[in-house]
C-alpha cells in the first residue's frame, strides 16, 4: 500500500513487548508517524483505565478504542468521547443462559469511567483474574450486573477461551459480540455489532480517511474484524491462526518490534 493515513495497532501481543513495554524502536517510528501527521490509535481489548501508562510510554495522547470497541476514550483529556453498553436485565439473562450450558462460570464488567478511574472493574468473589488485578470489588452477580457495563467478562479457568467461545457463541445468538484476547479461559462480550473495527470505522471517519489508506496489527481473535477492515491487515508472527488467516501480511513477532518492522517502510 501507500504510505498509510492512519496507524491502528492492538496492545498486548502486538504493541508491547512480551516484558509489557514499549521498545525505544517502535516508540521512535510511532513518533516518526506521528510528525508525518499520521494518527496512531490504539485498539485494544484493555478498559480505559489500563490505557494511560501504555499511551505514555508509547508517545501518543490521542484516541483510543477501548474495551474492542465498547468505547471511544480521549487519552490526553481523559474523556469518554462515547460507550456503547449493555443494560443489565440484558446482563443477568446472558450469565443465566451461559449458567445453564456451562456450569462453572463467574462474571465480571467492566462499566465507564475515565482512564484514571479505577473503580469500573466490578467482578463476584468467586471470579478469579486471568491477569494481575486488585482485589475484587462485588459480594454478589446481583451487585455485578446491576448497571450498564460496556464489557462482561465470562471466566472458567477449567476451560480454554476457544473452548468456551464454541460452547457459548452458538447459545446467545445475536444478544451480544462474543470474542477473546486470551486463550486462559476468559471470553468477553459486547453490544451487537461492537468491535475495534466499528470503532475505528468511527475514529477514520472523524479524520476523514477511508478504510482502504488504514493499516491495522493485532495477534488475537478479537483484531480479526480489524484486520479484515483495514485496508492493510498485519498479524504478528506469534498471533493465534484466526488473526493470521485473515490478514494481509505477517510480520515479526511482539518480541522482535514486528509493528516498527513493518512501519519503518514508510516513516
Amino acid at each position: 500500500m501507500e504510505q498509510p493515513r492512519l496507524v491502528a495497532s492492538d496492545i498486548d501481543g502486538t504493541l508491547l513487548h512480551p516484558t509489557e513495554q514499549v521498545s525505544e524502536r517502535t516508540r521512535a517510528v510511532i513518533g516518526r508517524v506521528l510528525a508525518a501527521g499520521v494518527p496512531f490509535v490504539l485498539a485494544t481489548g484493555r478498559p480505559p483505565r489500563w490505557v494511560p501508562r501504555i499511551a505514555r510510554e508509547a508517545g501518543v495522547d490521542g484516541l483510543a478504542v477501548c474495551a474492542n470497541g465498547a468505547v471511544l476514550y480521549d487519552v490526553g483529556r481523559d474523556e469518554i468521547v462515547w460507550a456503547r453498553t449493555l443494560d443489565p436485565m440484558l446482563l443477568h439473562d446472558v450469565a443465566g443462559a451461559i449458567d445453564g450450558a456451562v456450569p462453572g462460570c463467574t462474571y465480571a464488567v467492566e462499566r465507564v469511567g475515565g482512564g484514571t478511574d479505577d473503580t469500573t472493574f466490578v467482578a463476584e468473589l468467586s471470579y478469579t483474574h486471568p491477569w494481575p488485578e486488585g482485589p475484587n470489588v462485588g459480594l454478589s452477580r446481583a451487585e455485578t450486573l446491576g448497571k450498564p457495563a460496556m464489557k462482561l467478562l465470562v471466566r472458567n479457568p477449567s476451560m480454554t477461551s476457544e473452548e468456551m467461545a464454541d460452547s457459548i457463541g452458538t447459545l446467545l445468538g445475536d444478544q451480544v459480540d462474543l470474542t477473546y484476547s486470551t486463550n486462559n479461559g476468559l471470553v468477553e462480550l459486547a453490544v451487537p455489532g461492537v468491535t475495534k473495527a466499528s470503532g475505528l470505522a468511527d475514529v477514520a471517519d472523524r479524520f476523514g480517511v477511508d478504510p482502504a489508506d488504514v493499516i491495522a496489527f493485532g495477534d488475537m481473535r478479537n483484531d480479526v474484524d480489524m484486520l479484515t477492515w483495514a485496508g492493510h491487515g498485519v498479524a504478528m508472527a506469534n498471533a493465534h491462526r484466526s488473526a493470521l488467516d485473515v490478514a494481509d501480511e505477517v510480520t515479526a513477532p511482539n518480541s522482535e518490534d514486528g509493528v516498527a518492522l513493518v512501519l519503518e517502510r514508510w516513516f
